[in-house]
């Protein structure tokens, strides 16, 4: 290995220190607390190290969202190619999506509650944040129904899941009531 492929290998595990930190942090304290300054005497580098990777908290929120992107969309992955049948994968989808958000808040939020720099629904959309679309889409375009855009279903599907993990999470909503709003939701909206 040459010195040029050791730096890049230790630059790139500084970098996923440093987003590990940040999303350790955020789920124990709230992001908040997430600041440089902590952020380095956590991992043990100066500020000008941390700053050497990330122009400061919204690059580092913007990376902790596009991994989390990735993750959430694996999960709903997995759980929907379990699945037998249309209705059955939506449900998976559901609650795969409902259970992403309520393990990983700081990373929700992340995603999509604070700014982290990152464009959506546009040309220039991270690859993460449009495969995780994208895992929504495959098995909501399949019940979306005669005439309607399997995009524009996605969106507002998704946001129907939003709504129910922002709302129950911030108590508006009750927790055992979950199961019930994602079948009444399944049942409503996809319709094949």
């Amino acid at each position: 290995m040459s010195v040029q492929e050791r730096k890049q290998r230790e630059r790139a595990d500084r970098e996923r220190l440093i987003v590990a930190t940040a999303r350790e942090l955020a789920e124990q304290l709230g992001w908040d607390a997430v600041t440089t300054r902590r952020l380095a005497e956590r991992i043990e580098y100066s500020q000008p190290v941390l700053y050497s990777h990330f122009r400061g908290k919204r690059e580092i929120i913007g990376a902790v969202a596009l991994e989390g992107a990735a993750e959430m969309a694996a999960a709903v992955r997995a759980a929907t190619s379990a699945a037998d049948g249309p209705r059955t994968r939506v449900t998976a989808l559901a609650r795969a999506y409902l259970d992403f958000a309520e393990r990983n808040p700081a990373v929700y939020d992340a995603m999509f509650q604070l700014d982290g720099g990152l464009a959506f629904a546009h040309e220039d959309t991270p690859e993460p944040l449009k495969n995780a679309f994208a895992a929504l889409l495959e098995s909501l375009g399949e019940v979306a129904g005669d005439g309607v855009h399997p995009g524009l279903f996605t969106e507002v599907f998704w946001a129907a899941l939003h709504g129910l993990a922002t709302l129950t999470r911030a108590g508006r909503l009750p927790p055992e009531d979950t199961e019930r709003r994602m079948a009444l939701l399944v049942d409503r909206l996809a319709v094949a």
